[in-house]
């Protein structure tokens, strides 16, 4: 049988098992708000507790609690980070409270395991307090924005990681199919001829963009207003705790952070995080549009499109033998939209904010790291299984160049439109290719033919014109 401790807070007295470290407020937060299914986010759990950590060196700083409890505390607050307390915080990830039941949620975890390396047990609070020790200076205002900026900051690194290493895998698909001549596509009709490594070079170019953004990302999220408290005022904090515990803060994390200088405007606008969801959802689009035209690209393949083949990863029917899907940009598709959803529901929590505070936050927490996580899982998805063995089918695609009207556009310069525009008629109602009749009807050599349509000819920067000779002066 599970054994209980009693608790009491404001409302009354409550059991809560006795060995658990989480205590009284934790479970009535549980009670209260059975919503998304899910804890708080890892990440948001680790990086509170460098929050906390910062705040109990601040606080050791001025002499305030014994060095004994400030060591338990310390060495609670270290397993914190390392992700050692992450399945003690049990709250759900959506709660009213502006993020008070996980502010409280952490605060018994770290007071009771600290009391653990005392020699206690857990409940003990008379000899380390959840709020009177862990939570000294603190409130859950200045405390829960805090972690989320350095959660997420420190969660952009692996992302901008991942972006860095798509990049790379397109930039290596330019340099290895560059050769390959294809037919390019405007509104799905056939247009002008490219080379498949131009097309990739494209998508590194936008890929490289998103790098930049996420790069960009956390200059947007290093000013914190820890040290404010409750709305911006610094109220129930010493002076000089607020000027110490950013620095602190800093040096644990390794982070740029600097404190607002307007701790009110800090604490009460979540504008930042509105910008950040937008360069996320930005790469979310790059990531979409990706993945759509690796998926026409590669359709068919016998019937299709069919001039690249993505590498096959799963069997993709039940029913129709020799069926592979596209599952890597598919999975990758569905991730982006989640993205893009989440960024809406975003924007709208932070605009929603009252007053002094934003009591949505937790809202914002959740969505925000789930989208940094989903865009690295689709990165690196999309580069390791995906970009990295992408190959192209040349003798598909040599056909169609030379069976596709968008050929005649490359003949223009030599043999004039209306000639270009007569050969694609007579091949759309021949079904002679384009390169046979060309040839055939003496309008082209064939090695004049081949040296139109060769990598080197459909890529260039328009033709060279002669310059034009200025007017002599009468």
């Amino acid at each position: 049988m599970t054994a209980f401790r009693t608790e009491t807070d404001l409302l009354g007295p409550r059991q809560v098992p006795a060995d658990a470290l989480h205590g009284i407020h934790t479970e009535r937060a549980v009670e209260n708000f059975p919503l998304s299914g899910r804890p708080v986010h890892p990440a948001l759990v680790q990086a509170y507790g460098a929050v906390k950590l910062a705040c109990a060196r601040a606080n050791h700083e001025l002499g305030c609690g014994d060095d004994r409890i400030f060591e338990a505390i310390e060495r609670a607050c270290a397993e914190m980070i390392r992700g050692d307390l992450t399945e003690a915080v049990i709250v759900d990830a959506l709660q009213g409270g502006a993020g008070t039941s996980t502010n409280m949620n952490v605060n018994e975890v770290l007071a009771n395991r600290a009391l653990q390396f005392m020699g206690e047990q857990p409940g003990a609070y008379r000899v380390i307090s959840p709020l009177d020790d862990i939570n000294r200076h603190q409130s859950t205002n200045d405390t829960f924005p805090t972690a989320l900026r350095v959660a997420a900051m420190q969660a952009l690194r692996p992302l901008e990681t991942e972006i860095i290493l798509l990049q790379e895998a397109f930039q290596d698909r330019e340099r290895a199919l560059d050769h390959v001549v294809k037919v390019g596509r405007t509104q799905f009709q056939d247009a002008v001829l490219v080379t498949m490594g131009r097309e990739m070079g494209a998508y590194a170019e936008a890929v490289a963009r998103d790098r930049w953004r996420i790069h960009k990302c956390v200059e947007r999220l290093r000013v914190v207003n820890l040290g404010g408290t409750a709305v911006g005022t610094g109220l129930g904090a010493p002076r000089q705790f607020i000027f110490r515990v950013v620095d602190h803060l800093r040096e644990i994390t390794g982070l740029s952070l600097a404190r607002g200088e307007n701790l009110m405007d800090a604490t009460q606008n979540a504008d930042a995080f509105v910008e950040v969801g937008g360069m996320l959802a930005a790469c979310a689009a790059t990531l979409m549009k990706i993945a759509t035209d690796l998926r026409f690209l590669s359709s068919g393949p016998e019937a299709g499109i069919g001039e690249i083949r993505l590498p096959p990863r799963q069997t993709g029917s039940s029913l129709m033998p020799g069926k592979v899907n596209p599952v890597i940009p598919e999975a990758v598709t569905q991730a982006s939209l989640v993205v893009i959803a989440n960024n809406g529901a975003l924007t709208h929590a932070c605009g929603l904010g009252s007053l002094e505070l934003n009591p949505f936050l937790p809202l914002v927490a959740d969505l925000l790291l789930a989208n940094i996580t989903l865009l690295q899982g689709a990165c690196g998805i999309l580069n390791r299984f995906c970009v990295a063995g992408l190959e192209a089918d040349e003798a598909r695609c040599r056909r169609q160049v030379d069976t596709a009207s968008a050929t005649v556009t490359a003949l223009v310069e030599e043999i004039g439109y209306d000639a270009a525009e007569a050969l694609a008629a007579e091949a759309r109602g021949t079904g002679m290719s384009i390169r046979m009749l060309a040839i055939e009807r003496g309008l082209l050599s064939e090695e004049r033919f081949d040296r139109l349509t060769s990598p080197e000819s459909v890529t260039k920067l328009g033709w060279a014109t002669p310059p034009v000779e200025p007017e002599a002066t009468p």
